[in-house]
């Protein structure tokens, strides 16, 4: 059985989508998802390529996907399901900054997504088992981007 390796390339970015609920949680993923603002079921972040982020992602990978994702995916993800940041910037004394949003196009987008199930399922295995054994956890590569599809 060949096992998939993920590849560190800096050009490309991380896309992390959580599959399981949060009942029966160690308390580390649980913070580990949290830092990841991974929330929810189906909540979706897109992170840039850094050996940290990689850690946290193989420490929570039964409970997430992830994989590399492209430019058309990301575009259309922004598009379609990326939400209006309304927080505020700053404190009223101007000496802490929020780093809640991204700014794509002139506008300020909440840093994580909001995902419908897919449609027709994860895989034959369901959300219990690994993506190379037939389920849905775990790293993904590039077949990230046809579940994004899925889930848009």
């Amino acid at each position: 059985m060949e096992q998939q390796t993920e590849k560190t390339n800096p050009g490309k970015k991380l896309v992390a989508i959580r599959v399981r609920g949060i009942t029966g949680i160690r308390t580390k993923i649980e913070d580990n998802l949290r830092m990841l603002r991974l929330y929810r079921k189906n909540y979706c972040c897109v992170l840039p390529n850094m050996p940290i982020y990689s850690g946290m992602l193989k420490r929570a990978k039964d409970y997430i996907t992830w994989g590399e994702i492209d430019d058309e995916t990301f575009n259309m993800l922004v598009e379609k399901r990326g939400e209006e940041f309304n927080g505020r910037e700053t404190d009223s004394k101007g000496k802490i900054k929020y780093n809640d949003f991204v700014v794509i196009n002139n506008k300020k987008i909440k840093k994580y997504f909001r995902l419908n199930p897919p449609r027709k399922g994860f895989g034959r295995k369901g959300i219990k088992h690994p993506y190379q054994n037939g389920g849905a956890l775990g790293y993904r590569g590039d077949a990230i981007n046809d579940l994004i599809k899925k889930m848009v």
